[in-house]
Order: structure tokens, then C-alpha cells, then sequence
């Protein structure tokens, strides 16, 4: 009888075991020699919560109210690409799994099931979609209407991906999208992902599709005929953070891809306090990377995201046992960011601020 699964790593090593291990290295790996990606967790270990006694009451409440919406946690799911590679049920069960407890999706343009049968699944539910922008802007502007269409209430525009990184893992395996799965977003729009063992690898097929040239120019070009609220994702400095708020963005995802597109930029945790001190005050801050535990969660609220993202222990959950699997994870985390709320006698989200974390060295001055 194999062990329970209480923790995310719990279920990031049962996924390797079944996920295909070409496959689940194209979801693990990052870019280069994958400093960057182990910066993503060992920052977060330097990290100390400062805890305080008597105070913490009976219950703590985690809603949150994004544009409007009230959600029942911090914690949302990020955009990842072709989620039924790792189940069935795909981008559908991820969906769903976010839907059950009342919190938001973000559906990937390069996904395996379309923005109209991830809505038809999860009506209501608060979904935002992820978008590239294509050197066919007819293409791009389409997706937007969709998404519109569809119900989603936000555009999250993906910034720093102008070409795609090195990643080993995926050239060693020469990763390609198996034959039975298709892009759905992009079907009939873009020629079709090439099959084989001689097809190109599912980045330098993205990479070709995708505008290099783009500029803050394109952002507005983007909020001049949406009226979705339209986040960038990708920001790692308070410079680009600044650019961003200045151009009247709803909201700025510190993300560095899951540490897959430059290898040495800074870890997610690292960046988001200069970009919180910047422009906290005139935009919403959000942050995914390396987010594995719900005291992650809490080091990342007091440093000024004001909600959080996973991408792989979704993943992990829903290669596991699908939409359950997903709920699971995302129940792991909530009980955890509880407990970190209640140790540190935070009430509600709007509690947890500055004051309840330190880094390692300040214990370390003597």
C-alpha cells in the first residue's frame, strides 16, 4: 500500500512516476544549467516567518476580491502548456479543480483543450486567459475576442518571452507534442505542430510563431480594444515595473517563466519586494515561482504580492488523479497557509505585511 500523499514534493514524485520521463522533464526542467531554478526554492528557505503568541482567534478568513471578484484564497493556478500530457482530463480538470474552490484558472494559449470547452466546463468561475502575441495580430486579436466571448475576465500578457530559452532537457529529449494532442487554441489558424522523431521541438515551433519585436507600444495596442483588465506577466525589475504601471496595466505578475527562459535572473521572492516598493500602490502585484509550500504562500503576501500562482504542483496534482488531484494540492496548500496565519495571529490577508518575515541573516549578526 504506497504511502499517503500530504505535501506537494509528495506529489511531484509520484507524478514522475507516471508521467513519461521525456515528458515530465519538459515540465521540470528550466533554462541553462537551472541555477535560476533551484534559486526559485532556495530562496524562499532564507526566508524566516516571525511568529506571534496569543493571538491568533478561532478561524482565519483567506477571500480576496481581484476585479471585482471575491475569491476563497491567495492562491490561484498558472498558465502551463498542453495539460493533457500529463492527464486526460487536461487544462478541463485543472479548471475545474480551481472552479471547486473558488479560485482562479488561467487557461494557456498553448493548451490542449480550446478557451470555449474550458469555459463550457467551469461556467461562472473566475478564469483569466494567457496570452503570446503572434507575428499575425488578426490571430491575436481573435483570441482575445474569444476569451472575451467565452467569459474570461482578464488578459494575462505574457512579456518575456520574445524567443524561448535554452532548455537541455527538452533538446536531449528532443520533446515534441505527442500525436494524439493538439493545440486547440491555435487549430486552424497556425500550420500544424509537425509530428516525429525528426519534427521540431514544441518551443522552436512556439518560437517561430511568436513576434520578437515586441515593445510597451503592443501593450497599449492590446488595452486599446480590450476592455478585459490586462496584467503583464513576466516582470523581474522595478524599472519594467514602473514602465508597466505607467502604462496604466491592472496588474504586474513577477514571474521569470519557472525559471525557463534566462538562467541566472533573480528568483521570483527575490524581485518582488523591489517591485512591491515601487508600484504596489498603483497596480496589483502577483507572483508565481517556486511556490511549494503554504508558507510560501504567506513569505510571498508579506512581501507584497497580493496573490500567488502555481504552475507545476498543479501539474503534479493533476498527473496524480486529475481534477481530485488538483483539489488536493490546492488543499494542502490552504491548510498550510492557514496554520501560518494562525501562528503569526493574522486574521485576514490584509494582515500579513512585512512585519512577519525576516531574512536568514538578520538572525545571523552575531
Amino acid at each position: 500500500m504506497s504511502s499517503p500523499l500530504v505535501s506537494v514534493e509528495d506529489y511531484e514524485k509520484r507524478a514522475a512516476e507516471i508521467i513519461p520521463a521525456g515528458s515530465f522533464d519538459y515540465f521540470r526542467c528550466g533554462a541553462g544549467d537551472e541555477l535560476t531554478l533551484g534559486l526559485n526554492r532556495s530562496c524562499f528557505e532564507r526566508i524566516r516567518i516571525r511568529t506571534r503568541v496569543l493571538r491568533s482567534g478561532s478561524k482565519r478568513d483567506m477571500k480576496v476580491t481581484l476585479f471585482g471578484e471575491e475569491l476563497a484564497m491567495p492562491i490561484g493556478i498558472a498558465p502551463s502548456a498542453m495539460q493533457q500530457i500529463t492527464h486526460p482530463e487536461g487544462e478541463v480538470g485543472n479548471a475545474r479543480a480551481a472552479a471547486s474552490r473558488g479560485v482562479v484558472y488561467t487557461l494557456s494559449t498553448v493548451a490542449t483543450y480550446s478557451l470555449e470547452q474550458v469555459a463550457a466546463e467551469t461556467p461562472g468561475s473566475p478564469k483569466w486567459f494567457q496570452l503570446y502575441i503572434f507575428k499575425d495580430r488578426t490571430l491575436t486579436e481573435s483570441l482575445v475576442r474569444r476569451a472575451e466571448k467565452a467569459g474570461f475576465k482578464a488578459i494575462v500578457l505574457t512579456v518575456d518571452a520574445p524567443m524561448f530559452g535554452i532548455r537541455r532537457a527538452i533538446m536531449r529529449n528532443k520533446f515534441s507534442l505527442p500525436p494524439h494532442l493538439v493545440i486547440r487554441n491555435l487549430e486552424g489558424h497556425l500550420p500544424p505542430v509537425k509530428q516525429g522523431q525528426d519534427a521540431p521541438n514544441i518551443q522552436d515551433y512556439m518560437s517561430g510563431q511568436l513576434d520578437p519585436t515586441l515593445s510597451w507600444d503592443d501593450v497599449k495596442w492590446l488595452q486599446n480594444f480590450t476592455k478585459l483588465p490586462v496584467i503583464v506577466k513576466g516582470i523581474l525589475s522595478k524599472e519594467d515595473a514602473i514602465l508597466a504601471a505607467d502604462a496604466g496595466v491592472q496588474g504586474i505578475w513577477v514571474s521569470n517563466h519557472g525559471a525557463r527562459q534566462l538562467d541566472s535572473v533573480p528568483a521570483t521572492i527575490e524581485a518582488l519586494p523591489e517591485i512591491a516598493a515601487a508600484v504596489g500602490d498603483r497596480t496589483t502585484i502577483f507572483m508565481d515561482g517556486g511556490i511549494n509550500e503554504g508558507t510560501d504562500v504567506f513569505k510571498a503576501l508579506a512581501l507584497g504580492a497580493k496573490m500567488v500562482f502555481i504552475g507545476k504542483p498543479a501539474l503534479w496534482g493533476l498527473a496524480v488523479d486529475g481534477q481530485q488531484g488538483v483539489e488536493n494540492v490546492l488543499d494542502i496548500l490552504r491548510k498550510e497557509l492557514d496554520l501560518a496565519m494562525a501562528f503569526t495571529g493574522c486574521q485576514k490577508v490584509a494582515d500579513i505585511g512585512r512585519c512577519h518575515v525576516a531574512h536568514e541573516s538578520e538572525y545571523y549578526k552575531f
